[in-house]
């Protein structure tokens, strides 16, 4: 969770920093609970003696709590699915798997001819579970975007005869 920008209890840590402390949870929540009922934020401050800002900030961290705690436990259980859809491709990767056609086992000499068809198809699969888990995790780097183009102007209403 952020830290606080301005305490709503006062705690300072050992590096002079403001701690969020159980304490500072319940004013934010207090605050949240307040702003629910359709208080305003000045009024939210005056009943707990901070700041217009402090209250604002106190209600919007305790509204950032309330949203990451069930992405928190959507995005593990998506990380477990994936684990298990990995494990499935995997043992598709590591399985032998022979060529058939009309029905029949394809053989070079007498041993059945390899399919890697599946083998390819497995490995695709694995990178994109791998993408996906990466980008539940936030792994991949930003990508900048290039956008380039001209501009235009047009001059309605005049006669550009009469500007020479």
């Amino acid at each position: 969770m952020d830290e606080p920008t301005e305490p709503t209890s006062q705690a300072r840590g050992p590096n002079g920093k403001w701690l969020y402390t159980p304490e500072s949870a319940r004013r934010d929540a207090e605050a949240a609970e307040l702003r629910a009922r359709g208080w305003s934020y000045r009024r939210i401050a005056d009943e707990m003696g901070v700041d217009v800002h402090t209250a604002h900030t106190a209600v919007q961290r305790a509204l950032r709590a309330i949203v990451q705690e069930p992405a928190e436990e959507v995005r593990t259980l998506e990380l477990e699915r994936l684990d298990l859809l990995y494990v499935a491709a995997v043992e598709v990767l590591e399985r032998r798997h022979v060529t058939v056609s009309q029905g029949r086992i394809v053989y070079e000499g007498d041993q059945p001819l390899a399919d890697d068809g599946p083998v390819l198809q497995a490995i695709d699969r694995l990178l994109r579970i791998q993408e996906r888990r990466a980008k539940l995790l936030g792994l991949d780097a930003a990508t900048k975007t290039q956008v380039s183009a001209g501009v235009r102007y047009e001059i309605v209403g005049i006669d550009l005869e009469q500007l020479r």
